[in-house]
């Protein structure tokens, strides 16, 4: 997949406002296979709905989502799956992560349907992040911030066109969010992919292709 359009969308619960100033919701955007977006946007303008809009999870907007030119209104089941493992990855803002498994386990989760990833791929990025000593610890027993670099392995373990990072290192240091920058880098290069970000304030220090305000 090269490129999503969204033309005229804008959530259902804007649709009757008509004071929104934004450069996504109401308007026509693109977004390029190769490229770098930040999504700046204050908290209740609809940055999660974005993301959530993007992977398919929701579909209460109006306007046109297109994926290459197909209206993703249109897209079965399957064809979401299919594109969620093959085309979209995603860092949740709330991770969804499963609090009663390991670090490792909840990477494995998808690493097994995908098998896109060797072990011990995975264990380097554990060690680069910092976290190598929590592979087989529980996730609800580590804190909010390795949390969000285990979600972080878990997103590269598949392909993807575009990979959405909703708010990725709100609970990180600089250290810490510069080595998580580079690795998103590092693979979005590899991938020929999009990196989109966003951000309600923190965000990553990237020389972003194009900033978008939400």
């Amino acid at each position: 997949m090269n490129e999503i359009k969204l033309k005229g969308v804008v959530p259902e619960i804007f649709a009757s406002r008509n004071d929104l100033v934004s450069d996504i919701w109401n308007t026509d955007v693109v977004i390029e296979r190769g490229k770098t977006y930040l999504i700046e946007a204050a908290s209740g303008t609809g940055k999660s709905s974005m993301c959530s809009y993007l992977y398919g999870q929701r579909g209460d907007y109006r306007g046109t989502i297109l994926f290459d030119n197909e209206d993703v209104s249109t897209f079965s089941i399957n064809r979401w799956c299919d594109i969620r493992q093959q085309n979209i990855s995603i860092l949740f803002q709330d991770l969804r992560l499963f609090g009663e498994l390991t670090a490792l386990e909840n990477v494995e989760i998808k690493n097994r349907i995908t098998h896109h990833r060797s072990l011990e791929q995975i264990k380097a990025w554990f060690d680069e992040l910092g976290i190598s000593d929590k592979l087989d610890a529980r996730i609800d027993r580590m804190s909010y911030g390795q949390q969000q670099r285990v979600a972080l392995i878990r997103a590269l373990c598949q392909p993807y066109d575009f990979i959405l990072l909703d708010e990725p290192i709100s609970h990180l240091d600089d250290r810490n969010s510069d080595i998580m920058r580079d690795i998103i880098l590092r693979e979005a290069k590899a991938s020929g992919a999009a990196v989109i970000a966003t951000s309600i304030g923190k965000h990553m220090n990237i020389e972003y292709d194009k900033i978008l305000r939400l």
